[in-house]
């Protein structure tokens, strides 16, 4: 059976904070998730949130926190009991922050990754992140299907040691 993350929205509110305080535009916001993410599961064995990612045109989208997007955009549903639009907007292609991020959701190594992704790929163009993010984990998928954890540790140095740990070998 393996490891399996869950999703906390919850968290994943105040990282969207904590990620639009640097790097607001939504797009940006979103693909520094994926780099974050990525690097945490490579050191830690874990995802900074338990987000799951779906392979879209521009590349891997972290399902939930595009749904919390997209709600506080009034342009989505939302079923749980996170209230996103109290905390963050969404103006144009930007997330307008209500509030700073609270930072006791969000551990020493959370904020390392995040900031090293901020700081790496915030300020990249467009067609830069495009393509750098369509790797090895986004092609492993079909357009608009998820992303399976075990291909996303495999698109990682450490792929083959972190998969093995991921399935509980």
């Amino acid at each position: 059976m393996g490891i399996v993350f869950k999703f906390d929205a919850e968290k994943a509110v105040e990282v969207l904070l904590y990620i639009a305080e640097k790097c607001p535009d939504v797009y940006k916001a979103l693909k520094v998730l994926y780099f974050a993410d990525k690097e945490h599961l490579a050191q830690y064995g874990r995802l900074i949130y338990g987000d799951s990612y779906v392979a879209m045109s521009h590349g891997p989208v972290p399902s939930g926190a595009y749904d919390l997007i997209k709600y506080a955009r009034r342009d989505g549903f939302w079923d749980a009991n996170v209230s996103a639009e109290k905390a963050f907007s969404i103006e144009s292609n930007s997330i307008v922050s209500q509030r700073k991020a609270d930072l006791r959701f969000l551990s020493e190594s959370d904020r390392e990754c995040l900031d090293a992704a901020i700081q790496r790929y915030g300020n990249m163009p467009f067609s830069k992140l495009k393509a750098l993010s369509h790797d090895s984990a986004f092609k492993s998928a079909d357009q608009n299907d998820f992303i399976s954890l075990d291909a996303l540790a495999k698109s990682l140095p450490n792929g083959d040691l972190l998969s093995d740990y991921l399935r509980g070998q």
